[in-house]
């Protein structure tokens, strides 16, 4: 990009700049401060050689940003049962949310029905419990999917989600094409840091390069992974193993799709990447910044990707949850604020923000409420979205870049020196390196060298209980009971015939599985019996 005449470089970005306007006006005409002080789209210096919306994007993926578009405000819920979180579904979409963002139940998420003896005790606990297309059905009731994006936090079955919600879309009378959201469909990560996988490596690297398949040609507008980092800062990494291991696991997905046949530009433009936002205001602006660059050149010069839509690094981020603290609730809002304002001023495409209660419970309609208000206002308010990459040009912030990025290609060189990020995670070696993280933080915490307000340090005498969310104990009977009534009511020999066709197609090495596990969930086959069929041909993962 250096030997580029500056002046050249600006006439190309005004020109993707005029180009984009034509699709997506800014907000408003004109744009000042409450002096009155005009603010301008972007502010460079001369010798800059970087623009938004320009490889290799460290000042945003688009070129006008937020002035255009603010980003997607979703907030994470799902409790109890699907007609529960509908509702609570419901109730954001009339304040403002502008996507929704699916939590699931443990044993949802692993593969479980309600009725499971393994799911005992545990249904509509930290989520939604989804056994089959019926309780989909009545979690999107009177939800449009063409007007409405979804993100899913769902990996090992995340197949068997994705395709209940194909179904719904379906029987709402939406065209494939008009489905909109994102599934998660990370499975490294959750050998690394989250646990909730139920098939070896192999199998699972078959499930997801499937949907990279199926829908690059089905559903075209869904984003197909979103590959996280969230879960791994949340295991304890700081922010630069949170990056480096998510694009090493971006890295391990993209090798598993052009394996399996597919051209990088036909799938690259539809990944997606997830990742956490800390207390460290200007580190967690640099990580990110320093994140789009990385992806960018890794894309377009290891990847030899053709589609700049494939070199852009797409992100949602979500406050960190293990910053908030169970003492003194309420901090926690100025806590999910700082990180928010850090996504933003970072460049994230979506948010989630937390809520103040939720080391304590799954969040009240209160406190769900105040979350989603801290990026209205954030948005409406505070001027930070008027401007294109505000913090670029800070001496501090650009240093910052450049050393994340060093530190994060530091850990790329050692992951490929041990055969790439499946090898890494198969011989422990991410685990480790996050573990002695969060063990050297801890120390710190309990020496007062990190200071938590409310925590170690500044603590009240009596503590305020706030009122929490409970999810009522009578539901898990109310769901094993919905579940026998389906079983009994459904076509049982069109279930037998679709999981006979499923265990036969996952017998063989190349047949993509989606469609047979769409045709399951449309007889009604349960969650559980899906993944079971799966269980048994491709066997369980027991951990390193």
């Amino acid at each position: 990009m250096g030997n580029k005449n500056t002046e050249e470089e600006r006439q190309a970005w005004e020109d993707a700049v005029a180009s984009t306007l034509k699709r997506f006006p800014e907000r408003k005409e004109t744009f000042a401060t409450s002096s009155d002080i005009e603010v301008d789209r972007l502010y460079s210096a001369d010798n800059d050689h970087e623009f938004p919306g320009e490889y290799p994007y460290t000042r945003g993926i688009q070129p006008t940003m937020y002035r255009s578009r603010f980003w997607t405000m979703r907030q994470y819920a799902g409790f109890g049962s699907a007609e529960e979180t509908n509702k609570r579904f419901r109730y954001l979409l009339e304040q403002g949310q502008t996507g929704l963002s699916v939590a699931f139940d443990l044993p949802t998420q692993i593969g479980y029905d309600s009725d499971d003896p393994m799911a005992e005790g545990e249904a509509g606990k930290v989520g939604v419990a989804i056994d089959s297309l019926k309780d989909m059905e009545t979690l999107l009731d009177q939800i449009p999917l063409d007007q409405v994006s979804t993100s899913m936090t769902i990996n090992a079955p995340a197949a068997v989600l994705l395709s209940m919600y194909i179904a719904v879309g379906e029987k709402q009378g939406v065209p494939l094409d008009k489905l909109t959201g994102t599934i998660q469909n990370d499975i490294l990560k959750e050998y690394i840091a989250r646990g909730t996988y139920i098939y070896p490596p192999k199998p699972s690297m078959r499930l997801i390069t499937d949907i990279f398949a199926y829908c690059q040609e089905k559903v075209p507008k869904f984003n197909t992974i979103s590959i996280s980092g969230y879960h791994i800062r949340e295991a304890g990494s700081n922010a630069v193993q949170e990056a480096a291991f998510t694009i090493a696991n971006g890295m391990a997905y993209v090798d598993a799709a052009i394996a399996s046949g597919l051209d990088v530009d036909t799938f690259a433009p539809r990944l997606a990447f997830f990742f956490n936002a800390h207390n460290n205001f200007f580190e967690e602006i640099a990580k990110f910044r320093a994140a789009r660059r990385i992806w960018a050149k890794i894309m377009k010069e290891h990847y030899q990707a053709e589609n700049p839509k494939s070199w852009k690094l797409r992100f949602h981020t979500q406050t960190g949850g293990s910053t908030l603290t169970a003492q003194q609730p309420d901090n926690n809002i100025v806590r999910v604020t700082l990180q928010a304002l850090a996504a933003v001023m970072g460049g994230t495409q979506s948010l989630h923000t937390n809520s103040r209660d939720e080391a304590l419970s799954l969040p009240t309609e209160d406190s769900a409420r105040i979350a989603l208000r801290t990026q209205q206002i954030l948005a409406h308010e505070s001027g930070v979205a008027d401007t294109v990459d505000p913090m670029g040009g800070s001496y501090y912030v650009e240093e910052l870049t450049d050393r994340m990025e060093k530190e994060v290609n530091s850990y790329l060189e050692l992951i490929k020196e041990i055969g790439g990020a499946v090898q890494a995670v198969e011989e422990g070696y991410m685990q480790r390196e996050i573990h002695q993280n969060a063990y050297e933080t801890q120390k710190q915490i309990e020496k007062q060298e990190e200071i938590i307000v409310g925590l170690n340090q500044f603590k009240l005498e009596e503590e305020i209980n706030p009122e929490l969310l409970k999810v009522d104990e009578a539901f898990e009977e109310a769901q094993v009971q919905s579940l026998k009534s389906l079983r009994s009511e459904r076509d049982s020999k069109a279930v037998e015939e679709a999981l006979g066709d499923l265990r036969m197609a996952a017998k063989t090495e190349k047949e993509n599985l989606i469609p047979y596990i769409l045709k399951a969930v449309k007889t009604y086959a349960t969650v559980g019996e899906i993944c079971n069929v799966m269980r048994d041909e491709f066997g369980e993962y027991m951990g390193v």
